[in-house]
């Protein structure tokens, strides 16, 4: 059943997570740490891990050896949507926002530790900076952490981008709105 503020595209969510891909992961034991992820995808498109590393003292690592259900949450493009910005003048002022928020099952995949900081880099810097550079700083590092796999067990992306606005009051915020990757949202969610 479809809700009034989710994602149009199952892709959608792994688009905002490489746009957005520091995830706070959240333990049962209410431990949690900002980190860098990657989401893998299912044929549709939908997020069905995701994959990070951590370092080996992290409290979420023991959290999730002994219980490996958790949370992890995502903050997309968001902002205060101003009534200064609509010509209506009984609008109400809110807040456009993407966010995404897994109940996960955690994995650790300590063989695949170089994998996960190397696919990491490769998202972030492209070609334009490699593990290499590190020289034999590197492997004494890889010993202090370890990758992990977050299998998605349920999902709940919420995507309040101004889809309940008029046509004309939806276009009045993308034309005024100060928050260029909102509005690119707004309107990647309204064209399809």
């Amino acid at each position: 059943m479809s809700r009034p503020f989710d994602p149009l595209d199952p892709a959608d969510s792994a688009r905002l997570i490489a746009d957005y891909p520091l995830g706070w992961l959240v333990s049962r034991q209410f431990n949690a740490s900002p980190l860098p992820l990657l989401a893998e995808t299912g044929e549709d498109g939908s997020v069905a891990a995701l994959f990070g590393h951590c370092a080996l003292g992290n409290p979420l690592v023991a959290d999730f050896r002994a219980d490996p259900h958790g949370l992890i949450l995502f903050n997309g493009p968001a902002a205060y949507v101003s009534p200064s910005l609509v010509s209506k003048p009984d609008w109400a002022p809110t807040w456009n926002y993407a966010v995404l928020r897994y109940q996960v099952e955690v994995e650790f995949v300590g063989d695949e530790t170089h994998e996960a900081i190397e696919r990491l880099v490769a998202a972030m810097e492209g070609s334009k900076w490699s593990t290499d550079r590190l020289g034999p700083r590197y492997a004494p590092m890889l010993k202090h952490i370890i990758a992990f796999r977050a299998h998605v067990r349920s999902a709940d992306p919420v995507f309040k981008l101004g889809q309940d606005e008029s046509a004309h009051g939806f276009a009045e915020i993308v034309a005024r709105h100060p928050d260029p990757a909102l509005t690119a949202w707004m309107e990647g969610q309204a064209q399809r």
